[in-house]
């Protein structure tokens, strides 16, 4: 079993073709997703219109009643202040999102599931998972 926090971009990735889950998550993994891409979902939600904001609204919906959420807390913010620096010392900067992720997962000792693994490689302590086969 392997403990995997989802980024947003598979998640939406997994919203249009949910056989996505299947190449990367097994059955005995144990899968989080973090308060900042549940935000950035709703955001998507909320910049929708008709049919696709109520189909959107029920992905974000139906996400969060089986998948467990992680709250950006002290934990979570010791672990960003640490990534945030070492970006900074290193002249690589990352989106502030995707810190936040990096810093969720590393804090909870979870691997990063990215379908933008560029976000979060070479950060210290991030773990990334990638498509099986």
């Amino acid at each position: 079993m392997s403990l995997l926090l989802l980024d947003t971009t598979f998640l939406i990735d997994a919203e249009h073709d949910e056989s996505s889950l299947d190449d990367v998550i097994g059955d005995d993994d144990d899968v989080a997703v973090s308060a900042i891409s549940v935000a950035e979902l709703t955001v998507g939600v909320e910049l929708s219109t008709g049919k696709r904001k109520r189909e959107r609204q029920a992905f974000v919906d139906d996400l969060i009643a089986v998948v467990p959420v992680i709250p950006y807390d002290v934990i979570v913010v010791g672990f960003h202040a640490d990534l945030l620096s070492a970006v900074r010392r290193a002249g690589r900067p990352r989106g502030a999102h995707d810190l936040i992720i990096a810093a969720t997962a590393y804090a909870t000792g979870r691997e990063v599931v990215s379908a933008d693994p560029r976000a979060f490689e070479a950060l210290p302590g991030i773990t990334l998972r990638r498509r099986r086969g």
